[in-house]
């Protein structure tokens, strides 16, 4: 079980605009985040690149593709290290090593990958100010990681000349009785680890209620568009966030009503100050994790409960072009050359035997087969 660690920074700003990086003695780091590739998970596994391969080319497939991808990410990494101002220090966290790394007051962050990676970050910081730059443009939407590298580089100049506009992102806190807590941009997720039935009971603006589901969520406006989004088109209850905004949602995924469980109270709101208490009804598999990140959770047990609220500590997120939305356009009907009629000769139909005619060839054959068994017979007994 792994806590977030509390920081030590000064709280983000709450609003647009410049903001004061923690005052600090040390000059400023560039922080860059990344996750292992698809490429570098298939070296992993298959310990060389000859035998990755060999896998691939088994299954007429190639590397080819997952090469060019991590060769961009590399020149991304490279064109953004050559813009670090003048004095600045430098240093690389994977995404698998952010539960060890120790973010300082000074740090400027700057997260290359995906949408993900942002909400991966984001629970580890207290104040840093942070830089997402898309990866793979040509399939993340692009979300949490607006920037090119290119942007990012002249980033890094405002960062320095302290003009750096940041955004204050909201995030949902799950606090558990013994004082664990975990900090998410999405959603805070609780449930069972296999994700099958969980049970456990709801305390919610003076209502109270047991439940069995798959898990409920607590996202912020951020996660709106994720993981709420599509319990909400399941469930038919809207959320209606924005990132900004100090509220978050809770969802229940899929309650089932029974003489001991109810389904009354499967979404709310949470604004600043209120509070959702879930205690666990689960002997073995509870968790609570933030943002997708199963590997650092709390267990929770029959008997504890969870404290699940708005939290005073905001990711300080820079803010860059909204990613384009594919034009809703309505499809126009194709041109059709016109065809020449086709005329379709279609052969009479015989009329049909009658009944009577039927009948009467059955009957001659009959009467052909009892002569020929007759003759047979005949036949036998005379010799």
């Amino acid at each position: 079980m792994t806590a977030n660690r509390p920081g030590g920074a000064s709280r983000a700003a709450t609003g647009h605009g410049p903001a004061s990086r923690p005052e600090s003695a040390l000059a400023p780091r560039l922080v860059l985040v990344t996750r292992d590739s698809e490429y570098d998970g298939l070296l992993a596994r298959h310990a060389t690149r000859g035998q990755a391969t060999a896998f691939l080319k088994r299954r007429s497939q190639s590397l080819d593709g997952l090469d060019a991808q991590r060769h961009q990410v590399q020149e991304m990494l490279a064109e953004i290290r050559a813009a670090v101002p003048k004095g600045w220090r430098i240093a690389s966290v994977r995404r698998a090593e952010l539960d060890r790394f120790l973010f300082a007051p000074e740090d400027v962050v700057v997260a290359v990958g995906q949408d993900g990676l942002v909400a991966n970050l984001a629970k580890y910081l207290n104040g840093q100010p942070v830089i997402g730059v898309n990866g793979d443009p040509a399939r993340n939407p692009g979300v949490l990681v607006p920037h090119s590298a290119a942007t990012a580089a002249k980033l890094l100049q405002r960062a320095a000349a302290g003009t750096l506009a940041t955004e204050a992102r909201t995030m949902v806190r799950a606090e558990l009785d013994d004082g664990h807590v975990l900090l998410a941009l999405n959603e805070i997720f609780v449930g069972h680890a296999s994700h099958q039935s969980a049970r456990y009971s709801l305390t919610f603006a003076g209502r109270e209620e047991a439940q069995s589901s798959s898990g409920l969520i607590v996202a912020s406006g951020t996660g709106a568009t994720g993981w709420a989004l599509s319990i909400s088109r399941a469930t038919g209850v809207a959320v209606e966030l924005s990132p900004e905004e100090p509220a978050a949602m809770f969802l229940v995924r899929e309650p089932w009503p029974s003489k001991a469980t109810a389904i009354g109270l499967t979404s709310g709101r949470l604004g600043e100050g209120d509070v959702l208490l879930v205690v666990s009804r689960m002997n073995e598999g509870g968790v609570v994790f933030a943002d997708g990140m199963e590997g650092d959770r709390l267990d929770f047990a029959w008997g504890r409960t969870l404290t699940l609220s708005v939290d005073k500590r905001h990711l300080r997120f820079v803010p860059g072009a909204a990613p384009a939305r594919a034009a809703e356009t309505r499809r126009q009907p194709a041109k059709v050359a016109p065809v020449e009629p086709v005329v379709v000769v279609v052969p009479r139909k015989t009329k049909p035997a009658s009944f009577l005619g039927s009948l009467v060839r059955v009957m001659v054959v009959v009467v052909v087969i009892v002569w020929v068994v007759r003759k047979i017979l005949q036949g036998f007994f005379f010799f």
